[in-house]
This record gives C-alpha cells, sequence and structure tokens, in this order.
C-alpha cells in the first residue's frame, strides 16, 4: 500500500497548476484602461459614457505612473502567454511615450483631434433609451470642460515651442467653424435627438430633446470659444518648418513614434525611406505596362492628366457615387467565403463622410461597430468635390475600408471570444494598414477590379502607401518642405489633387 499512497500524493502534486501571473495582470490592465477611458469604462458597466477623457497634466502624469508600475510587473512576469505579454509591453509603452513626450501639446493631426471627437461621437451614439439619452446629454455638458483641457495643453505648447503647422490647423478651424450654427437643431452633435425611439414616452423624449438643445448650444459655445482661442492667440505661434524636425528633440520624438506605429520592427527613419523609393520605382514599372495594355499614345504624365480630368472617370452626383461604393461592397461581401472560412457576423454599412467635415477629410475611412450592441461598422465614403473622387479607385478603396479590410480585420477580432478585450481592441499600425494594403490584393484575385483603369486605380492606391512613406519620413526626419513631400504623389500617382493636398496635411500633423 505505501508506494501506491506515494505515487498518489506525488501525483496529486504534479497535477497542481501554478497560476500564470497574467490571469492577475490582465485584469489590471483592464482596470487601468477602463480608469482613463470613459468610453472603456463605461462599456465595461454596460452603460453609456457621459463623460470625454481627462487630459490635463496632472491626470496624464498619473496614467503615466500607474502604467510605469504594471509596466515593471508585465515585463517581469513568467508566462506562457507571451503573445498577450508582449502586446501588453508595447501597450503601456505607448501610452508612457505619449505622457513623455507631451503629446498631448497638440491634440488635433488635421482631420481627426478634439475638435472631430464629438462629432464623430454623435455619429456613432444610439439613443435607444432615456438612460443613453441622458448619458449623451451629459456628454455634451461635458465639451466646455474637455476642450478647455485641450486649449490649456495648446498653451503650454506655446510656451514650450511645441506647435502645430498652419495646414492641419486650418482644416481643424473648417471643422469648428462647421459646428459653430445659428439653429442648434442643426447640429450633427443634436442629431442623435432625432432618433429617439418611437416607442418612448413622448413626454419623456420632448423632455430630453429640450435638455439635447441646451446641452448642444453649450457645446457649440465651447467650440466657438476654441474657434477664437486658434485664430487670436495659438496662429501666431505656429511652428514654420512642416515637419517636427526642427522642433526640441523632433527626431527622438520622430524615432519614437515610427517606432510604435512600426509595433518595433526595427526600422529606422533612414530605411524607411528607402523601402518607399524601392517600392515607388517597382509599382512605377507595373503601372506602365497597364499603361502599355490601354494603348495610350502619350506620357506617363499625359496619362496621369487624363486620369484626373477626363469627366467619365468621375461621378455626377453623391447618389452615384454612394450607389458605386454599395455596389462594389456587395461585390466584395460575396467573394469572401472564397477566400477566408472564418467571417463576423457583424456586418457594416456605407455612408457618406458627414458635410460638416468632408471638405477636409480624408477620401475614406472604416469606423468600427461594437458586436456586443449590435452597432454596425461604417464605411464611409467622401462625397465633397465629386471631380476629385475618382471611380476607378474606388474598388481599392472599398477593399481597404470595408472587407476584406478594415471591417473584416476589427470585427473578427472584436469577437474572439476566447481572447481578453485588449487583444480585441488592438490596432497596430503596420499590421492594420498593412492588411489593408494585402485587402486590396485579395480584391484583385477577386476579380474586383474588372477594368484596365480600375487595376491602375489600386497599383495608384498601392503607391499612395509607398510615396507616404517617403513623404512622412522626408517632412519630419529630413525636413522637407510640404511641396517636396506631395511631388511624390503628384509626379507618381492618379489621385486627385484634393486627395494629395489632404493626405500630405495628413501626414504634417501626424508624425510616424
Amino acid at each position: 500500500m505505501k508506494p501506491f499512497l506515494f505515487a498518489v500524493a506525488f501525483g496529486g502534486l504534479a497535477s497542481v497548476a501554478v497560476a500564470d501571473p497574467l490571469d492577475t495582470l490582465v485584469p489590471e490592465y483592464e482596470a487601468y484602461v477602463d480608469a482613463n477611458s470613459p468610453e472603456g469604462a463605461a462599456r465595461t458597466a454596460g452603460l453609456a459614457p457621459d463623460r470625454w477623457s481627462d487630459v490635463t497634466p496632472e491626470a496624464i502624469a498619473e496614467q503615466a505612473d500607474a502604467a510605469r508600475a504594471l509596466l515593471e510587473e508585465v515585463q517581469k512576469a513568467e508566462t506562457e502567454r507571451e503573445i498577450d505579454q508582449a502586446i501588453l509591453i508595447r501597450l503601456l509603452d505607448s501610452d508612457i511615450t505619449w505622457a513623455e513626450t507631451d503629446s498631448a501639446r497638440i491634440p488635433f493631426v488635421g482631420d481627426w483631434g478634439f475638435q472631430a471627437e464629438p462629432v464623430f461621437a454623435a455619429l456613432r451614439v444610439n439613443l435607444d433609451s432615456e438612460a443613453a439619452a441622458e448619458a449623451w446629454i451629459a456628454r455634451l455638458n461635458d465639451v466646455p470642460r474637455y476642450f478647455d483641457e485641450n486649449i490649456a495643453n495648446m498653451r503650454r505648447g506655446i510656451e514650450t515651442g511645441w506647435t502645430a503647422h498652419k495646414d492641419p490647423l486650418d482644416t481643424v478651424i473648417a471643422q469648428i467653424r462647421e459646428q459653430v450654427v445659428e439653429d442648434p437643431a442643426e447640429s450633427d452633435l443634436y442629431a442623435p435627438f432625432l432618433s429617439l425611439p418611437e416607442n418612448m414616452d413622448p413626454a419623456v423624449a420632448e423632455r430630453l430633446k429640450a435638455e439635447g438643445l441646451t446641452a448642444t448650444r453649450r457645446a457649440m459655445d465651447a467650440y466657438l470659444d476654441a474657434w477664437r482661442f486658434l485664430e487670436i492667440e495659438y496662429k501666431p505661434y505656429l511652428r514654420q518648418g512642416a515637419g517636427i524636425a526642427g522642433l526640441e528633440n523632433g527626431q527622438s520624438v520622430y524615432a519614437a513614434m515610427v517606432e510604435y506605429h512600426t509595433a518595433g520592427a526595427g526600422y529606422s527613419p533612414v530605411e524607411i525611406h528607402q523601402l518607399g523609393l524601392s517600392e515607388v520605382a517597382r509599382i512605377r514599372s507595373e503601372m506602365e505596362a497597364i499603361i502599355a495594355e490601354i494603348g495610350f499614345e502619350g506620357s506617363f504624365e499625359e496619362f496621369l492628366t487624363h486620369l484626373r480630368t477626363d469627366p467619365k472617370f468621375y461621378a455626377q452626383s453623391a447618389d452615384e457615387l454612394m450607389a458605386a461604393a454599395e455596389e462594389i461592397s456587395s461585390r466584395l461581401r460575396a467573394s469572401l467565403p472564397d477566400y477566408f472560412g472564418n467571417l463576423p457576423e457583424l456586418e457594416f454599412e456605407v455612408q457618406p463622410v458627414p458635410d460638416a467635415i468632408a471638405p477636409g477629410y480624408t477620401t475614406g475611412r472604416y469606423v468600427s461597430g461594437d458586436p456586443e450592441e449590435g452597432r454596425l461598422g461604417i464605411y464611409l465614403v467622401n462625397t465633397y468635390a465629386l471631380d476629385q473622387r475618382p471611380l476607378y479607385e474606388l474598388p481599392a478603396l472599398s477593399a481597404h475600408e470595408a472587407v476584406p479590410g478594415h471591417h473584416l480585420q476589427i470585427a473578427l477580432a472584436q469577437e474572439m471570444s476566447d481572447q481578453p478585450k485588449f487583444r480585441q481592441d488592438y490596432y497596430a499600425t503596420a499590421f492594420g494598414e498593412g492588411w489593408g494594403l494585402y485587402a486590396e490584393r485579395i480584391a484583385g484575385e477577386a476579380g474586383i477590379y474588372r477594368t484596365p483603369y480600375e487595376r491602375f486605380g489600386a497599383l495608384s492606391y498601392e503607391m499612395w502607401r509607398a510615396c507616404r512613406l517617403v513623404a512622412d519620413t522626408g517632412l519630419h526626419w529630413y525636413g522637407w518642405t510640404r511641396s517636396a513631400a506631395e511631388a511624390c504623389f503628384i509626379e507618381n500617382s492618379a489621385l486627385a489633387p484634393l486627395n494629395i493636398q489632404t493626405e500630405v496635411t495628413r501626414y504634417i500633423g501626424w508624425p510616424g
């Protein structure tokens, strides 16, 4: 009996599982995120967010201290969850870098920033209950506090010589101006109140609408204050150089941003610049082959001019452009089962970019949905300046932003129920944009590009990304002018002039 008891005793000890440190650290990280993200905290609690983030220097410093303490624990953890550990380290590192570089001093990149957050929140919010409507009212009432904190951060930027360039600021001011309307009922911020549930008590609905109007007026006043600040106080101190290379510690800050956006792949700005140049040469040769296939008699430059100016390549109305985007999206959806065995349950819808932000906005973008709330993903298509939205590029744009691009990637990640929340929400720029570019290739294999012009448009989009590598590093590492950054796009792609202008403005405001 003794040998048997001995074996049982030690066998039992051997079967006792040792707890993995990340079993505790992952919940700690998610609590850290909720503490610094009103949207995250509300989602965890099953509520609608009722405020914006705290972006005071004190709050940012407190967040960075918490990130450092948690990072130390994650780094020393002996774990079998190596991917989780690596991603947590990257996320915490980025939070610390954001605080240490005091990036809050420039709270916008052009088409995105503090001024656009309420507009996009209004686009996504669903006032399906009295509680949700009251939370949105509270959030509108919180806009003045949030804008005041961002203005204070910009004042600190003036004091420390870390300010924006004129071009992104012009876009920001234009977006702010669009939110200052005479009738708050016509504001984008009030629009969610126009879709209250039909079965809501009429008296409750009227009260919510009245309170919503008052809150919208307060938010509009905050937009007006921000407009005055930027025009009168901030503009005289704008940086002269397009990039941040000329600012104090500009190159070291840029190197940190490159490291973040490339997910630690180890590429230096110099290597990225050279990669971009080599890709420009490769793609250019493929473009020239298509020009020969078409039989166009003229130079490469003349072919680009033909594409940019011939009316047959452009929609004549916003409805026509949106219908084309819908039709292409339908074909892309239908092709998915041939290439993917696992598809997301969450669908997406095609919407125009809101008029208030469209003039300075990129040509298309994906806005993620929420499987838990049943909120669809949104593929935004810019219908402003139709003569700058070529139809030959629309299939590649749709593949990149919708499916099999960002919607497929992001919605599948959101639906990974066996993964922690931070993995579901994680977006690595290099992977996400790389996947979007790969999705454009898949669309080609699936026969989505039906004409040589659409295949050229897809190559033009590939050239867009190559030129972005050249332009971004040129601006922020080598100190290029705006015109030097634009030259790559003008000379090598069929992108429309407004698109080139908008994109280079975005790169000036968004280093890395």
